[in-house]
């Protein structure tokens, strides 16, 4: 099998990190794998904001866990709740993906730049996880201004960076008749 193929098929959301902080080459070769993904019109709408301090991680997190509190999910009340959960799980590296909002396709354009990100960090060894709730972070005044994000970008998601702590994920089974074909 192709080793694209293999990558694509091994890749797991990673919720367990080694506090080490990855190596400045790897992160450029994943942050410039998220370049390289198709774009709406080409506009590439997209902007990466590395952070790599834990204290504003560990804030973003908790500001994200607050609003969770109310939460009209109860399974988002109850991981709340949950007093050791960092949204993060540790990864010493969060990416905060914003895209500019004038472009043709801006979210789109932004999750096949994580998608690219993805992939290239599990090509690397390197645990990775998209974290959308992250996103209830990003209006809080002192997050907002510490992030410092382009005007006209609006952050959508994060992706976790960081080397893998615990042993290896098994893919769970796939869903069957998922495909048709029209011919």
């Amino acid at each position: 099998m192709n080793t694209v193929i293999e990558n694509i098929k091994k890749r797991r959301s990673i919720r367990d990190y080694k506090k080490e902080q990855i190596k400045e080459e790897e992160l450029q070769a994943i942050l410039e794998a998220g370049t390289y993904a198709p774009s709406g019109c080409n506009a590439q709408s997209w902007h990466f904001t590395v952070i790599q301090d834990r204290e504003l991680i560990g804030l973003m997190s908790n500001v994200a866990k607050e609003k969770l509190k109310t939460s009209s999910d109860e399974g988002f009340r109850n991981m709340a709740n949950n007093k050791d959960l960092d949204l993060t799980h540790g990864a010493p590296t969060l990416v905060v993906v914003s895209g500019k909002q004038d472009a043709y396709s801006p979210l789109t354009d932004c999750s096949a730049a994580i998608q690219n990100m993805l992939l290239a960090a599990e090509s690397l060894d390197i645990g990775s996880l998209w974290i959308g709730l992250i996103e209830l972070s990003f209006d809080h005044e002192e997050v907002a201004r510490k992030l410092n994000i382009p005007e006209g970008y609006k952050p959508y998601y994060g992706v976790a960076l960081g080397y893998k702590g615990a042993g290896e994920t098994r893919a769970p089974r796939r869903k069957e008749n998922v495909i048709s074909y029209i011919r």
